[in-house]
């Protein structure tokens, strides 16, 4: 094992012996692949049926353990619950003096830097934010998606940047250094990004669903409610070169009605949207208004989104 010295004194150690609290979809990606960088994930603490399987599908080689006795054992500690019970997590720990000084100590919270830390920084832990900017489904493709992911990183000072750093590398994701006072600004911005993505294109899918419906060409689809169906078909091209648009382009990439000012045809998407569902059309309206603003467009469509 790497003594507390080495642990401290080196920025990249070569094995370490990893326990992760919890094995849900992240802690289970992150055990896995830091086993394949070379570290050791001697035990997981897993408590859900969803967690036991994970664990077993995941790092089969791990124990199944108590938080506490996970936590007395590792050298780098994985705190991989849910933002909510990360405080209560934390404060059990140092209640129970589990942590060891010395002990690496990373969670995986996006809103969180290393102050949340503190109770186990004050018993000579090294404390460590380590956020994965990637959404997990719990399924195969969470290994792959993780070498392309960037992490978030926060650390108390340069030796855990530097440790950050190498543990981010050698799991296959790019390291970015994120301020302690800005972590909930990233997670935000994150969190939008993704998120609300989601929603967009759920609100987009219905509203073409119900354009689609009724008799088709011959050998077209049935318009239902399942997912991956003839709307999502349609949109997937649309939706991801919009996406590669923007990342690409920024605010120029906005094209369409909104964009060109066009009060009358965004006048009508609203009143044929009112009569699918009203809420999705509230939702048009208001992505609507921040696309104008973006393009900076016809004062008449501003009036008409603001309701003037």
């Amino acid at each position: 094992m790497t003594s507390d010295k080495d642990v401290w004194s080196d920025p990249a150690p070569a094995r370490l012996t990893v326990g992760i609290v919890s094995a849900g979809r992240v802690g289970s990606a992150l055990g896995a692949a830091l086993e394949r960088a070379g570290h050791v994930v001697f035990g997981v603490s897993a408590i859900s049926d969803a967690s036991l399987r994970r664990a077993a599908t995941r790092l089969p080689d791990s124990q199944i353990l108590p938080a506490e006795d996970v936590a007395a054992r590792s050298e780098l500690l994985i705190l991989a619950v849910p933002d909510a019970e990360l405080p209560g997590l934390i404060t059990g720990l140092a209640a129970a003096n589990a942590v060891r000084p010395g002990t690496i100590v990373a969670h995986t919270s996006g809103a969180n830097g290393v102050g949340i830390l503190a109770p186990l920084s004050e018993r000579g832990a090294l404390p460590l934010a380590i956020h994965p900017a990637m959404t997990f489904t719990g399924h195969d493709e969470d290994m792959a998606r993780l070498g392309n992911a960037c992490f978030g990183i926060t650390a108390a000072d340069d030796i855990g940047y530097a440790i950050a750093q190498s543990l981010v590398i050698e799991m296959g994701g790019e390291p970015v250094r994120v301020a302690e006072e800005h972590r909930t600004l990233y997670h935000a911005a994150l969190a939008h990004g993704s998120n609300h993505l989601v929603t967009l294109i759920v609100d987009a899918v219905e509203a073409l669903r119900a354009a689609l419906a009724g008799p088709g060409l011959l050998g077209q689809q049935t318009i239902d409610d399942q997912p991956n169906g003839l709307a999502e078909r349609m949109l997937a091209p649309l939706a991801s070169a919009a996406l590669d648009n923007a990342l690409r382009r920024g605010p120029a990439a906005l094209t369409g009605p909104v964009a060109r000012g066009d009060v009358a045809a965004v006048a009508a998407h609203l009143a044929a949207l009112e009569a699918v569902n009203p809420r999705l059309a509230a939702g048009y309206r208001a992505q609507s208004l921040r696309s104008a603003e973006r393009a900076k467009t016809n004062p008449a469509l501003l009036d008409l989104l603001e309701g003037r």
